[in-house]
């Protein structure tokens, strides 16, 4: 029996890229009513350092964690998911400027790797991976990570507003691009396991594997938002004892 070859390196980075930049394009063409009255799309002006993170992604990845959407001093900043700023800037090698946004919430500046404002859920998250791997390589070489809509959403007095609390209307029309957008991802690569960071993310990963007729073995970690009072009682130590009870760790 002829096992299946692993893919290489550059043809991963470029079908991540060829879907992330369509998720793009597709996202700026949705509108969305109050209480949203800004829209940031990272993938626009944070390109550049959303490609440069693509260029970490690896051949024989077999985990995927999957978030919900970026944090304003996260991937809103670095158009990396849970994109801490430290993390993106030291540990990642990421560097580079961010374009402009306009219209642009005066409590919600986006000023990319100069950013002085630490994202909570992006430090415990990807602190995580930096206490258990040596490198960004020695990570990426089997994870990954992606967000499920690339859109930050917020009401006009700066309050995040997350895709779960949109109208149904406006969550169907998101949930078709974005959801075209994760089956385009896991068909990348052959992964073995799809993890979801909090339950909106794990929710969403069983309905589009199972409208693909996926079998790939699909969990969850708690979410690293201070919003959750469970994350807040040392979230790195359930997180992993969640990951080491799905097989992923060891």
């Amino acid at each position: 029996m002829t096992m299946p070859l692993t893919p290489t390196d550059d043809l991963v980075r470029k079908q991540l890229a060829v879907a992330a930049d369509r998720l793009r394009q597709s996202m700026n063409q949705l509108e969305f009513d109050e209480p949203v009255s800004y829209i940031y799309n990272p993938l626009d002006y944070a390109w550049d350092l959303h490609r440069q993170y693509i260029e970490l992604a690896s051949g024989e990845a077999e985990v995927l964690f999957l978030g919900m959407n970026p944090g304003p001093w996260g991937m809103a900043q670095t158009g990396v998911p849970f994109g801490e700023i430290a993390t993106v800037r030291d540990w990642l090698g990421i560097s580079g400027d961010v374009c402009e946004v306009d219209p642009e919430h005066p409590k919600r500046p986006i000023e990319g790797l100069d950013c002085e404002r630490s994202e909570v859920s992006g430090r415990r998250l990807w602190g995580l991976m930096r206490e258990r791997y040596p490198t960004p390589q020695d990570f990426f070489r089997k994870h990954f990570v992606v967000n499920y809509c690339p859109l930050v959403f917020m009401e006009e007095s700066g309050r995040n507003r997350t895709p779960d609390k949109l109208s149904v209307d406006e969550r169907q029309a998101l949930q078709v691009h974005c959801d075209q957008h994760l089956q385009e991802v896991i068909r990348v690569l052959p992964w073995k396991h799809l993890v979801g960071v909090g339950a909106f993310a794990e929710t969403c990963l069983k309905r589009v594997a199972a409208s693909s007729g996926s079998e790939i073995a699909i969990g969850r970690i708690l979410h690293p938002s201070p919003a959750s009072p469970a994350a807040n009682k040392d979230w790195s130590g359930t997180a992993t004892s969640q990951l080491v009870k799905m097989g992923i760790w060891q």
